[in-house]
């Protein structure tokens, strides 16, 4: 578990910095907001303060900066739309979230019954009556009673600290991996990096698959038997090593140990603090290169996913948001 970043005292003025990036820990989704203006034109804005509000009756929310450029439209309208983006959409975020005169030139979209907009393509979309708008401090919080919707099967686009998060990737990367995998996990606990002593040199925990706990060989079990509670976030890296006619493919998660007060149980746990990794003692060079990305990425709060093998890859799309 990371050292927790103590925020000011209500006496004390708040850093809006801080704040925003203590807000960003919370994993939402993509949006796009849109409406149809007074002359007959459509509006829209990428916004991830989304949420549902009641069931009876369906009522939606968004909240709306007052210095944004849509404001005064979206204050007065009577009419909206909120159009929940799959993952395969982030340049429709990223259209939305410029300021391109014509956005909605650039996306395949329609009209639904209250004329708005609605993204072609996305996970979901709520066509809304404007219910309720609601001054808070900077923004207004626009709550809409939801008359039409659609869903679809496609994964969400989400979004985390700074950054775009593919949810369904890690699944994928593993069952096209299936027998040859390794899968390995880039722990932070307070201290530092949970690395584990071993006659080879130092390497991250690592199973031949993800679950489940019972078994020995995968990761989860690696981790029970080593005593550590662990949450596994997002999938950091995908990498073919080995070489040869059957490479395997290594898959890494970054994720945190919940710390419980308790020893541990496995005397091969080493916690390294982040900036003082004994380099030349990790074992593996694609696993090194690899943790000093981690570390590069860790420092700067916005990561990306490294897919290739051990000579040349990509880091892809946790692209950071406009």
């Amino acid at each position: 578990m990371t050292e927790p970043i103590i925020g000011q005292t209500r006496e004390q003025a708040f850093d809006i910095g801080d704040f925003r990036r203590a807000l960003g820990a919370f994993v939402t989704g993509v949006t796009v907001v849109t409406t149809i203006q007074p002359d007959g034109s459509p509006r829209g804005f990428t916004a991830n303060s989304f949420t549902s509000v009641s069931l009876d009756p369906p009522l939606i929310l968004v909240c709306i900066a007052k210095t944004a450029s849509s404001y005064a439209v979206f204050s007065q309208t009577r009419n909206f739309a909120v159009s929940v983006l799959a993952e395969d959409q982030k340049s429709v975020s990223g259209v939305f979230a410029s300021k391109a005169a014509d956005k909605f030139n650039q996306v395949a979209w329609q009209a639904r019954a209250t004329g708005a907009p609605v993204i072609d393509g996305a996970a979901a979309s709520f066509d809304c009556t404007t219910h309720e708008v609601v001054d808070a401090g900077d923004h207004i919080i626009l709550i809409g009673r939801v008359i039409d919707f659609l869903h679809t099967s496609s994964s969400p686009l989400g979004y985390c600290r700074g950054a775009y998060v593919n949810f369904s990737l890690s699944q994928d990367a593993l069952a096209a991996a299936g027998s040859r995998a390794q899968v390995g996990a880039i722990l932070e606990h307070r201290d530092g990096l949970v690395l584990l002593d071993t006659p080879n040199g130092l390497q991250l925990p690592t199973g031949n698959k993800l679950e489940p706990s019972s078994d020995a060989a995968s990761l989860r079990g690696v981790l029970t038997k080593l005593g550590l509670d662990v949450h596994l976030d997002f999938l950091f890296a995908v990498f073919e090593s080995g070489g040869g006619q059957t490479p395997s493919v290594q898959i890494y998660y970054r994720g945190r140990v919940i710390d419980s007060g308790a020893a541990w149980i496995d005397s091969a746990i080493r916690i390294v603090p982040l900036m003082q990794i004994p380099w030349d003692e990790l074992r593996d060079p694609a696993v090194r290169s690899m943790l000093e990305r981690y570390v590069r990425e860790r420092s700067e709060d916005a990561y990306g996913i490294y897919v290739g093998d051990t000579e040349a890859g990509t880091v892809q799309t946790l692209a950071l948001a406009q």
